[in-house]
């Protein structure tokens, strides 16, 4: 109880700073929406100059697209500003962090949540409404319970990324484009159906990393597709399984680098 009313407090703190300006806020709030407008847009534009892509409709595309749209909003909201590890590292407030009788990732989860992140979630939500008015879904008890863990699915695979990504600042303090080849990059490969891409590329981010079932494969599952690569209908169920497996490689990857860390001195 201890801890939780710790993190608490580091929590309210946000709250209150957001109080002090609120202006500010909800302008950064609504420039943060259109990133999420403009990934969307994105689609629209590819999908509506042609009747199909890759095979895929327009209504189909925009399923992928949302639910991709979603667990990453999510994760970006929850765990994004584990990003700035690289700045505590390099100033040496790590060490602040690190002496205090708390996780230090719960610490810096806390301490600085990007609550002006929330509309995202919002429009992110309204799009994957759309979309599944859009397409005619035969729901299931396994489709609606698909539905409802996919998003969620997106948000531990998403937020192992971002930990991941950012845990190689222990290692290499300006590692900062070479994490957001693989968390912006990978929101990106996850907006289009997989067929899109091709080669050892669609090999690699695909199935080798796990992105293609963070979105695609429970869209095939929801539609009833079958997939034009040739894996089996239940590949759409296996993203809460893809996404425990990246949060246990992530947490053992932070284990690993916080073991490694060595004071500034500063």
């Amino acid at each position: 109880m201890a801890d939780l009313r710790a993190y608490g407090a580091l929590i309210g703190g946000q709250f209150r700073s957001i109080a002090s300006y609120r202006v500010s806020f909800l302008v950064e709030m609504s420039s943060n929406a259109m990133t999420t407008a403009l990934d969307i847009t994105t689609v629209l534009v590819l999908f509506g100059a042609n009747r199909s892509v890759a095979g895929f409709s327009l209504a189909e595309a925009l399923l992928v697209a949302s639910l991709s749209s979603l667990g990453f909003a999510l994760a970006d909201m929850l765990v994004g500003n584990v990003d700035h590890l690289k700045t505590y590292v390099r100033s040496g407030l790590m060490d602040v962090i690190l002496v205090r009788p708390l996780g230090s990732l719960w610490q810096l989860l806390c301490m600085d949540l990007p609550f002006r992140k929330a509309l995202r979630v919002v429009l992110a939500l309204v799009v994957l409404g759309v979309a599944i008015h859009l397409n005619d879904v035969d729901w299931t008890p396994g489709r609606v319970a698909l539905l409802v863990l996919s998003p969620l699915a997106g948000l531990v695979f998403f937020g192992a990324i971002f930990v991941l990504s950012a845990s190689l600042a222990f290692w290499w303090v300006d590692s900062g484009e070479l994490g957001s080849a693989f968390t912006y990059g990978g929101r990106d490969f996850t907006s289009y159906p997989v067929p899109v891409y091709a080669g050892w590329f669609r090999a690699v981010f695909a199935y080798a990393l796990g992105f293609g079932f963070v979105a695609y494969q429970p869209a095939l599952a929801l539609l009833g597709r079958t997939d034009p690569l040739g894996l089996p209908a239940w590949a759409g169920y296996l993203s809460p399984l893809v996404a425990l497996v990246a949060a246990v490689v992530a947490a053992l990857v932070w284990r690993a680098g916080v073991r490694h860390y060595r004071s500034t001195g500063s």
